[in-house]
């Protein structure tokens, strides 16, 4: 960590007070005593609509912009909103930073997503596949959303020598998701159902798909740790993938999610729901080539922490 970087700088956070966000505000703080941040709220500042970015600018003054904020959510919220996904995230980039360059903003940070990658890439999943062919179907106007803003940021460092980054990080998880069945990724889904399951005295849960897809995780600490080193040490507009470098199978997962959280039941196989992408494994090697970070958690103990997060909310 270098706190010199972060000392009297002004930071907009979008979707800093999110799950993310809410992490990375906090690490961001422990990194300087001397770093303003600011949050632009959707109930204030509707990040879609150029007059309220504008307005962002201008209420926050800010010399760094680390944009996390998305609308996004698991295969079935995908699915049913697949027009609002496209738009909402295209647009919130898209004017952000252009917005940005025009306040001359000296750096710009982007979350993508790995739903950009082509349905079919080769794993472990490297950077220089990612324009290889089109996403996954169900995840595809999200990952296209996402992935505009890299050509956006590679399009304004050529003509106008901007500075942004682009970050892929894999699935997160950790304390404070979304754990709304409606909307929540597969990890925070299977907890919840395993808990309340347990609670209830249960014999199964359903899950979706077969089992069989392979995922990679990465805990929402080290995320938010890997996005701060980025913007302190990475000055290019080539992706970057962060993720843990781990492949668990959806049905081993559920497994040990039903271990962690003491459920003893049946997990029933609905296969009626979609699988999305069979495999997802991240070739991690540039993150520590460009500004040395890798991910430190284990992926049993960021499972246990999201548990016990999970339940001390519940109860």
């Amino acid at each position: 960590m270098s706190a010199g970087y972060w000392d009297g700088k002004t930071v907009m956070v979008t979707g800093g007070d999110g799950f993310l966000g809410s992490h990375l505000v906090e690490d961001l703080e422990s990194r300087s005593d001397n770093v303003e941040i600011f949050v632009p709220r959707s109930s204030e500042y509707d990040l879609r609509e150029r007059t309220n970015t504008r307005r962002a600018f201008q209420d926050s003054g800010a010399d760094v912009v680390i944009h996390l904020a998305a609308t996004v959510g698991g295969i079935g919220a995908n699915r049913e909103n697949p027009g609002r996904y496209f738009y909402d995230n295209a647009i919130m980039g898209i004017e952000l930073m252009e917005m940005a360059r025009q306040f001359d903003v000296e750096k710009f940070t982007i979350l993508g997503t790995i739903c950009a990658y082509p349905e079919n890439t080769p794993v472990p999943f490297s950077e220089e596949d990612l324009f290889d062919g089109y996403p996954e179907p169900t995840n595809a106007p999200y990952g296209i959303a996402k992935k505009a803003l890299l050509t956006q940021s590679k399009a304004y460092r050529k003509q106008y020598d901007f500075n942004s980054i682009y970050l892929m990080p894999v699935n997160l998880y950790g304390s404070r998701d979304d754990f709304d069945l409606e909307s929540s990724h597969v990890i925070p889904a299977i907890i919840r159902k395993c808990v309340e399951a347990r609670e209830r005295g249960d014999e199964s849960i359903t899950a979706w798909g077969t089992g069989e897809p392979t995922r990679e995780f990465l805990y929402v600490e080290d995320a938010a740790e890997g996005i701060l080193d980025a913007t302190e040490r990475y000055d290019e507009s080539e992706p970057v993938n962060l993720g843990s470098g781990m492949e668990i199978s959806i049905r081993e997962l559920v497994e040990t999610i039903a271990d962690v959280t003491g459920f003893e039941g049946e997990v029933e196989w609905d296969t009626s729901k979609p699988d999305g992408q069979m495999r997802r494994r991240l070739d991690v090697s540039r993150a520590k080539e460009r500004f040395d970070w890798k991910a430190s958690t284990e992926f049993e103990e960021g499972l246990q922490r999201t548990v016990n997060w999970f339940e001390n909310q519940h109860n």
